[in-house]
């Protein structure tokens, strides 16, 4: 896996390997040498809003990666609830969620409050107002008091993945 990659590198790398995959939205370059896996499901990966979208996908791309299936909950930030609310039976099935946001980061939060799962944090650098490049929904992650979550840097949706992998293959 390659991380943070423009679709000019992909094209240098295709040309020499021909069975790497690029997807455009995580911006990654994978190539799965275990078709025949059997995924294990358990990982919930969630965003706030579109912007932050990119880095989701990533740590979704990382998951699956490390035998996960991954389900998807794009855009159920808290400024419409309701959205966060109607993925309570996904939220309280999964072995693992991952919570990307940017702004104030508040989703995490919320979410660690309604499942019982580990909920790994992910701020992003967008946002408007006084978000400063994601320091704010850090600071906002690190801050809660939220059982159970962990806060990974921020736009680090490899990390996030790779954690959230590593948690759902010892799940029972």
């Amino acid at each position: 896996m390659v991380t943070r990659v423009n679709q000019e590198s992909f094209a240098a790398v295709q040309r020499e390997i021909h069975a790497a995959q690029y997807n455009h939205l995580a911006r990654t370059i994978t190539l799965r040498q275990d078709e025949d896996s059997d995924p294990r499901p358990g990982v919930l990966v969630i965003c706030a809003g579109t912007a932050d979208t990119p880095v989701a996908e990533e740590a979704a791309v990382t998951a699956e990666l490390m035998d996960s299936r991954v389900e998807r909950a794009y855009d159920v930030g808290i400024a419409g609830i309701h959205r966060l609310l109607d993925l309570l039976p996904q939220l309280q099935e999964a072995n693992v969620v991952v919570a990307v946001a940017g702004m104030e980061g508040a989703l995490p939060s919320v979410v660690g409050g309604l499942v019982a799962a580990p909920v790994i944090a992910v701020p992003t650098s967008v946002g408007y107002g006084s978000s400063f490049g994601g320091l704010t929904a850090l600071l906002a992650m690190l801050s809660s008091c939220a059982p159970g979550m962990a806060v990974v840097n921020i736009d680090n949706g490899f990390g996030a993945g790779y954690l959230a992998g590593m948690i759902n293959r010892n799940a029972r």
